[in-house]
């Protein structure tokens, strides 16, 4: 266990408050670990109704994941990279398939990692405070932990909007989307986690009294140019789209691509059009476990964290350069099987 991840049980209810705030609570090896432990017990438990996923303290629920250890592992062997990216995804899989429904508060910052373990939760908690992202395109990564599934079902063209340029969308906008089911106001936060404690089977109906309707979504009125812009299913189309329309908002988001890693925008691309058609979210953590392992030995990741984490001189030097210097063959090579005793596989029960 760690005391980077707080377990209680509260009445009828099991608690898990990320407990890391001084990296914005992103996740590690550990804390993956610990919460799969505390799942598998509570799965078993008839006491327990309910899990509640919050954080203890800090001005975010959760940043990611461990992207130095990461890219420090990716430089070298790549083993302490590759048994992180496996029991993240068991973490986000055995949250999907819980038996048990499952609360997340999306309260402030919610990127990477954060997402994996708030998606697949029943009910989905967006506040004034939210800001959620998958923005690992700018490091040379891809929208994993479920993120082929998830943005692949987004309305219209926003999955790949938001994949290729890691935009960042408030609680408002969350609401809009889907990606979180109920808005509450910061401030009503505690009296409606002690509600849902002292009643879980009433959550429905606590939810309904304390949510509230938010305000209008900014990337409601950016629907139409999202949906025609991205349309395409290539980076080359994306991208001649955004220089053929001409407009400030098409040439803010035309700067943004530029920013990107070309290999990690191709393999978003491919993945949200393989995502969409997984059945099994089993499936989609195969893949993305591929995904995973393939890349973090790859250039774009290691320049990426050295650019925008580690020297933050904002400026990493991608190979290839361009989106036309990117081939359909490494994307293959990127999303090649594994051997067979190196594939993911879920958590045994």
């Amino acid at each position: 266990m760690t005391d980077e991840v707080l377990f209680q049980v509260e009445g009828a209810v099991g608690r898990i408050r990320l407990n890391r705030p001084k990296a914005i609570h992103a996740l590690n090896q550990p804390m993956c670990d610990a919460m799969i432990d505390a799942l598998v017990a509570w799965r078993a438990d008839p006491a327990i109704r309910l899990v509640m996923i919050d954080h203890a303290e800090g001005r975010g629920f959760c940043a990611g994941g461990d992207i130095r250890m990461i890219a420090e592992s990716g430089a070298d062997d790549g083993v302490a990279a590759r048994a992180f990216f496996h029991r993240e995804y068991q973490l986000n899989h055995l949250l999907f398939t819980y038996a048990k429904p499952v609360i997340a508060f999306m309260d402030g910052i919610t990127m990477g990692g954060g997402v994996g373990i708030s998606q697949p939760a029943k009910y989905r908690i967006a506040t004034e405070r939210t800001m959620y992202a998958m923005p690992e395109s700018g490091i040379g990564l891809f929208p994993d932990v479920g993120g082929g599934w998830y943005l692949s079902r987004l309305p219209g063209r926003t999955g790949a909007f938001l994949a290729l340029t890691g935009a960042r969308i408030d609680g408002a906008e969350c609401a809009a989307l889907g990606l979180s089911t109920h808005y509450v106001a910061s401030e009503k936060l505690d009296a409606l986690k002690a509600a849902i404690i002292a009643d879980p089977d009433g959550v429905d109906v606590i939810l309904a009294d304390t949510a509230e309707a938010p305000p209008p979504a900014r990337i409601s009125g950016n629907r139409e140019k999202i949906d025609r812009l991205f349309a395409a299913d290539t980076l080359e189309g994306v991208i001649a789209a955004l220089k053929a329309d001409g407009s400030e908002w098409a040439g803010k988001e035309l700067a943004t691509l530029a920013t990107k890693s070309p290999t990690t925008c191709k393999v978003s691309l491919r993945l949200l059009a393989q995502g969409r058609d997984h059945a099994d979210f089993a499936d989609e953590m195969r893949v993305e476990y591929r995904v995973a392992t393939h890349l973090c030995q790859r250039h774009d990741f290691i320049e990426g964290v050295r650019a925008l984490i580690i020297d933050k001189d904002n400026a990493p030097r991608w190979d290839p350069a361009t989106a036309e210097g990117v081939s359909d063959h490494l994307i293959d090579q990127i999303f090649a099987p594994l051997g067979e005793s190196e594939e993911w596989t879920p958590v045994r029960l």
